[in-house]
């Protein structure tokens, strides 16, 4: 079971609660974890990443275990803790201005 947390603006937008549970099936990265979310919530399709899966959005930063995973291949296996459920990830709204 992956625990994802993502900012208020989308948890508002796919009208979720709190943190989003996930199954995925096959090697946790943040690829699968993106389709699965997607998946379970239509709403979110082109918000975090492209519309056709493709690289996140300026503004989407990816965290777990207290490491930025923002610039990460797709495809790279996220920390165990993340893959067993311990620890969360998170997708957050990055801040710019000046």
């Amino acid at each position: 079971m992956i625990r994802v947390i993502l900012p208020s603006h989308l948890r508002a937008l796919a009208r979720i609660d709190g943190e989003v549970r996930l199954d995925v099936a096959g090697p946790v990265t943040q690829r699968a974890v993106l389709d699965e979310l997607e998946a379970l919530y239509p709403a979110l399709r082109g918000t975090i990443r492209a519309h056709d899966g493709g690289p996140r959005r300026a503004f989407m930063r990816f965290f777990a275990c207290e490491q930025d995973l923002s610039h990460e291949q797709p495809d790279t296996p996220l920390p165990a803790p993340v893959a067993d459920g311990t620890e969360p990830y998170l997708i957050v709204g990055a801040m710019a201005g000046g």
